[in-house]
């Protein structure tokens, strides 16, 4: 629709080398289009977590060339939402964004088993994002 906003999600956690990468990726998979989506975090990684990077892939979403950002107050200012998993007071803080915070596990240090059911919740909580912010054409 011409003059329609496409809504920008900012995942912020940490090490940006886990939950925020799964939950961008699948922001950026599920939505197709319809969101814009970036993840950082306050002290990135030098590398995704190698057990996240393989759990996205049993579901078909390849992450293994992602690289670990570091959060900027611009990326926060151009984003719509923020929603934040664990970087505290790290993560910086401007009147009118709405921020969300998603409690998860941290996945540093787990293997793939514990990996998977953080996973699964992070989908969930994506998926209802997707559904408020853009819903598919159709209501699908």
């Amino acid at each position: 629709m011409p003059g329609t906003e496409i809504p920008q999600v900012l995942f912020v956690c940490v090490h940006n080398a886990g939950r925020s990468q799964m939950a961008a990726a699948f922001l950026q998979h599920l939505g197709a289009g319809r969101v814009r989506v970036r993840s950082a975090g306050s002290v990135p990684a030098e590398a995704v977590n190698p057990a996240v990077v393989e759990a996205m892939a049993e579901v078909g979403i390849d992450i293994a060339a992602n690289v670990p950002e570091v959060l900027t107050a611009d990326a926060v200012r151009a984003s719509d939402v923020v929603v934040t998993m664990g970087c505290g007071d790290a993560c910086p803080f401007y009147p009118g964004k709405r921020y969300l915070d998603w409690v998860l596990p941290d996945p540093a240090g787990q293997g793939v088993e514990a990996v998977r059911p953080i996973r699964d919740r992070i989908r969930t909580h994506v998926e209802g994002l997707l559904q408020e912010l853009a819903p598919a054409p159709g209501g699908a």
